[in-house]
């Protein structure tokens, strides 16, 4: 029996999922489509054996291994996790979320409490729509294909950047999470093969989602090649930290180590979304 997969709808995903979904292994697994929250429930449901997580969700679902060397981060800047606002950050105090993502409202919760000491925010979950979500309150959290339309005469914070400016750390958003009692030796390095095919094809990614988002083909581009599917040491240790100060802001209970999943990795291009820019 195939696989059950739980996969996100974002752009930010469409290169890890690029081989399955269009190229030399479509149809290997059957796959799900969600938000980034809806994938984490499937796979806390048992209704998916992979699902491709909010990291925040590792801490919440039991038994899970994480596929090593594999994820959706940015060093830097993200470019899709937008805190849009009204007024400068440190006089917020009502702000709208889009709760597609559960990583990203921690991280918010986080930059406030620990980076800019304000513990006195309301969050307030609302449907992303940014002029509806400002209409109401001071600012909002935006993320995923919503967030590549923002208004340019709010500010604008990028969460990635942010995390990284104090932190000095890349910020991990996704991986790929295997459910307990799950075998995936046979087909685990389906989704490294997947990767190298859809960062080998970011071209081609560009021309195809420029139509459906509204966007020039050069901006998709360089929005997918800032991002970093691969993670390494030190997005590891942006992901410890990230744990430790979730515990520490009461989000999630004393953070469980990552599991990774006991598997070689297969022969792939190295750092082949840094090569192409």
């Amino acid at each position: 029996m195939k696989l059950k997969v739980s996969f996100i709808q974002f752009l930010n995903a469409v290169p890890l999922g690029w081989g399955l979904t269009e190229g030399a292994y479509r149809d290997t697994l059957d796959l799900v489509f969600d938000v980034p929250s809806g994938c984490a429930q499937h796979l806390a449901a048992g209704e998916v054996d992979v699902g491709l997580i909010p990291v925040i969700e590792y801490q919440n679902i039991e038994g899970l291994k994480v596929l090593p060397g594999i994820s959706i981060g940015a060093a830097r800047e993200v470019k899709s996790v937008f805190f849009i606002s009204k007024v400068p950050i440190e006089e917020v105090s009502r702000v709208a979320v889009d709760r597609s993502s559960r990583t990203s409202v921690a991280l918010l919760k986080i930059i406030f409490q620990e980076f800019y000491r304000k513990d006195s925010v309301e969050y307030t979950a609302e449907p992303p729509n940014p002029e509806r979500m400002l209409e109401l309150y001071d600012a909002a959290l935006l993320i995923g294909n919503p967030a590549l339309h923002i208004p340019s005469s709010l500010l604008v914070y990028d969460l990635a950047h942010e995390w990284n400016r104090f932190t000095g750390l890349p910020f991990v958003f996704a991986f790929w999470a295997v459910r307990s009692g799950v075998d995936l030796q046979e087909q685990a390095e389906l989704f490294y093969l997947s990767r190298e095919e859809g960062l080998k094809a970011i071209d081609t990614v560009a021309q195809r989602y420029s139509k459906r988002l509204g966007l020039p083909p050069s901006e998709i581009r360089d929005y997918l090649n800032n991002l970093d599917y691969f993670l390494d040491d030190a997005s590891q240790r942006g992901l410890e930290t990230f744990f430790q100060l979730a515990a520490q802001t009461n989000l999630i209970p004393p953070p469980k180590p990552l599991n990774l999943y006991d598997f070689k990795q297969p022969a792939v291009t190295p750092r082949l979304a840094r090569i192409s820019r």
